[in-house]
């Protein structure tokens, strides 16, 4: 009898301090990203006026980087289901540390011969798109480990609030990075601030080699080499050790569109896409709108000042809007969120201009009810999908939001090329797409708390 080729079967043990490893490398992975991304957001009025261009032109530049950061967003998807989470998290670090170094030197380029460095510099910041893909990853990864070390439910009405803290990276690294303008700006210039950017991402990347990949992917991954040898007794026993489904053997970007995947990526994709329009004009753009004349007419400096102010609310939103996920279920967690971050923009863009006290009030309640629902969402996402689309899904649905930005900046530089105001097109570009997304999103399957998904 002819034996059979042996197959390595490396499904890794977790424990909880394998988890708390991974939620420190995670955060500041996550935070670091963010450093980069939001970085050419809050200095497009200084690279603008370094390179000559308009507002439209600095909307339209911001548009396109935007269409390359989707593909590159979703495109990383596939690639983490098909091997591993972990090379996933690298990938993402060490493309988000590429991008910033590059960015000086075709931001250069760009204003030297114009048309062909602009083409550099969009690609260059798509690039930048795998840090904020990090954030799929992140929730993908972490959801997997929770289920091997917080199955019962005491534990499992906790991942919510523990997740959020991950999440908070955003709101700190864009304190980081409205810090590091005020402090390095002076010095060198918007290229500098970029340039220093790369090495956190590194020494990221290099503390990545102590995580362990995902038992769920391992194993799922284990049994289809076994399912290929013609051993599927073994694979299905393997499976049903860690409780992995091996029914769907399609590719990951033709399940996530059938089955139980169809429904999450539909109403949470379509959800996110119109809550990064708030995104875009709030956040990236936040300091063109709060910074223009017939916008809030705020100095940049001042604007700087509620941007810090306003993330560091945003952090305490991250916090509440896990916590309270963990007590009404994700789904209604977001949607109270962004219903009510749709109506405090709105007061903001209504309040006077020299009122700065009340601007920064109901920004800073805007991007607590915006930004804090995705500490809710990005877990949602993952739970909401099984393991052979989680990452592909979740890549998904974080492409949507930048397709939603993509549609914002079109819509957006097509207004005030118009002839409308920031104001104006703040609202109707902004505000209401924003509160539609809390809507949208009770259209997905709510699930509850303290269940735990192995599949």
């Amino acid at each position: 009898m002819e034996a059979t080729e042996p197959i390595a079967l490396d499904v890794p043990t977790i424990t909880e301090k394998d988890v708390n490893r991974a939620l420190w490398i995670c955060f500041f992975a996550w935070t670091f990203a963010v450093y980069d991304f939001v970085l050419f957001g809050n200095l497009l009025p200084k690279i603008a006026e370094d390179l000559g261009w308009t507002s439209a032109t600095a909307t339209g530049v911001n548009t396109w980087v935007t269409a390359g950061t989707a593909i590159v967003a979703f495109g990383i998807g596939p690639v983490v289901d098909s091997f591993g989470r972990k090379k996933g998290i690298v990938l993402a670090v060490l493309g988000a540390a590429f991008a910033s170094l590059l960015t000086p030197f075709v931001g250069w380029v760009a204003g030297s011969i114009g048309g062909l460095g602009l083409v550099l510099l969009v690609i260059v910041r798509s690039i930048a798109g795998l840090g904020y893909a990090e954030q799929a990853i992140n929730a993908t990864y972490l959801n997997e480990l929770f289920a091997q070390t917080r199955a019962d439910p005491a534990k499992a009405r906790r991942r919510g609030i523990i997740y959020s803290l991950v999440q908070s990276g955003w709101p700190i690294g864009s304190v980081l990075a409205a810090v590091s303008v005020y402090l390095l700006f002076p010095i060198g210039g918007w290229e500098l601030c970029f340039f220093v950017a790369v090495f956190p991402a590194i020494f990221i990347a290099l503390t990545a080699r102590y995580l362990k990949e995902s038992p769920q992917f391992a194993a799922r991954h284990a049994a289809r080499q076994l399912l290929e040898a013609g051993r599927a007794e073994e694979a299905h026993q393997l499976a049903r050790q860690v409780g992995v489904d091996l029914s769907e053997q399609s590719t990951p970007v033709a399940a996530v569109f059938k089955g139980q995947s169809l429904r999450p990526a539909v109403f949470i994709g379509i959800a996110f896409l119109l809550s990064w329009l708030g995104v875009l004009a709030f956040v990236l753009l936040g300091t063109l709108l709060l910074t223009a004349e017939d916008g809030k007419n705020i100095t940049f400096n001042s604007a700087l000042t509620i941007l810090i102010i306003s993330n560091a609310t945003a952090f305490v939103g991250y916090l509440f809007h896990g916590w309270l996920g963990d007590q009404i279920g994700r789904r209604n967690a977001i949607a109270i969120g962004w219903v009510l971050s749709g109506l405090s923009f709105t007061a903001m863009l209504l309040a006077p201009n020299g009122d700065f006290g009340l601007i920064i009030a109901f920004y800073s309640a805007g991007l607590f009810f915006l930004i804090g629902p995705y500490s809710a969402l990005l877990f949602f996402n993952a739970e909401s999908f099984p393991v052979h689309t989680r990452a592909t899904g979740g890549s998904l649905i974080n492409a949507a939001g930048q397709v939603g930005a993509i549609i914002g900046g079109v819509l957006i530089t097509a207004s005030l090329n118009a002839g409308w105001s920031w104001t104006q097109a703040g609202f109707i570009w902004g505000c209401i797409p924003v509160f539609l997304s809390g809507l949208v999103i009770l259209g997905a399957r709510n699930v509850d708390p303290k269940s735990v998904r192995f599949d």
